[in-house]
């Protein structure tokens, strides 16, 4: 059996992967649902950074003395998994991505953005005192989400520390040095990412949206379960 930690993406805490945690426990494997500074039930925490949340995660590991873990990055949190793991080589055996933004040495989450993109996000963060506001209603459509599943992610999510999206990654090793996996959501349809061939990592898809532990959460215990 495996150690799986999971880490969400943008705007949501641990009690995102309920499904997915109580599913794989179930399976008879140890998990550790993360939530990150700045978000849910830490929302206290202010002037969060990206190294912040390195820093944090690699502070549960070790708080935890875990070894040999699964470590699952959602959306946003690619970034922090990423540079994790290729720092802890003893602790993390695996990375996988699920969905995810892929760290990239020295570049920030936006600095791949258009400069329109980039203006308009660096706004909304100043206009809500330094957070990134959690997204309307409408963001949700096309992704495979019910009406209530919508209603439940954004009664539940919190807005998410600005400074995280532009400051840029460090990465102790190069990033095709890691184990990993990349998933791909399928809906909306996008191309592959081309770091998961480049890198030689595996590659997996789910056909699902962007949050697939609350639309197809037996789907992904059963992918997780499959790279344990």
């Amino acid at each position: 059996m495996s150690t799986f930690v999971l880490v969400p993406g943008a705007w949501l805490g641990g009690w995102v992967w309920g499904a997915v945690a109580q599913g794989l426990r179930e399976r008879g494997h140890t998990v550790h649902p993360v939530t990150l500074p700045g978000l849910a039930e830490r929302s206290s925490s202010t002037d969060v950074g990206l190294a912040d949340h390195v820093a944090d995660l690699r502070a549960q590991l070790a708080a935890h003395d875990l070894h040999d873990v699964i470590l699952v990055g959602h959306s946003y949190s690619g970034l922090v998994t990423g540079q994790v793991a290729t720092a802890e080589p003893r602790r993390v055996a695996h990375a996988l991505f699920l969905d995810a933004n892929l760290p990239v040495d020295g570049a920030s989450m936006t600095d791949g953005w258009s400069e329109r993109g980039r203006e308009l996000t660096r706004a909304q963060v100043e206009a809500n005192d330094g957070r990134w506001p959690v997204p309307d209603q409408e963001d949700f459509d096309g992704h495979d989400l019910s009406g209530e599943q919508i209603n439940w992610l954004l009664a539940h999510a919190t807005p998410h520390p600005g400074r995280t999206l532009f400051e840029p990654a460090a990465l102790e090793r190069p990033l095709d040095q890691v184990r990993a996996t990349y998933v791909q959501c399928l809906q909306p349809l996008r191309s592959r990412p081309a770091e998961a061939e480049v890198f030689g990592w595996g590659f997996k898809t789910i056909d699902t949206g962007h949050w697939p532990m609350v639309s197809r959460p037996k789907e992904l215990i059963d992918l997780l379960d499959e790279n344990a």
